[in-house]
């Protein structure tokens, strides 16, 4: 291998594997301008390479992918819905964990599981710093409905 090369493998295992965008877009069936406009949304993180300044995917990143797409085209998310839904539901239940009642997010649900896991630990096996909780943590929490007054 050239100097300066970086081998990658496909996401598919389970042993911390990268792989770039075009492999990913095919095992999510997403264009690639899909994927690239999720990370601008805000909703994915993906490593870079550091020479080329390659995305890199980890499983972990690919199921973040899943799941964001599948709450759009499957439950009809809007991107704004899905951001604001980033900050005011428990991790839990935004990716319908599997395991929630063990992990201590689900015990603390009015706290959120990045802050839960610096003391406590949670489940989660993905990095905080790449899920798109974490990567919508500023966004401003905002009324979802207001009471509705009729006019005179």
């Amino acid at each position: 291998m050239a100097r300066g090369k970086t081998k990658y493998f496909r996401c598919e295992g389970d042993g911390g594997e990268l792989c770039l965008i075009n492999e990913v877009s095919r095992l999510v069936n997403l264009s690639q301008k899909r994927i690239r406009e999720y990370e601008k949304e805000g909703f994915i993180k993906p490593l870079r390479e550091k020479n080329t300044n390659n995305r890199l995917y980890s499983s972990f990143d690919v199921s973040q992918i899943g799941q964001i797409n599948s709450l759009i085209h499957d439950r009809g998310f809007t991107l704004a819905c899905l951001r604001n839904l980033m900050v005011l539901a428990p991790c839990w239940n935004i990716y319908d964990c599997d395991k929630k009642e063990e992990c201590p997010a689900f015990q603390l649900p009015w706290r959120p599981c990045y802050e839960v896991r610096e003391y406590r630990g949670t489940l989660c096996e993905g990095p905080c710093s790449r899920c798109a909780i974490y990567l919508n943590r500023n966004v401003k929490r905002e009324k979802i409905l207001e009471q509705y007054v009729p006019e005179p």
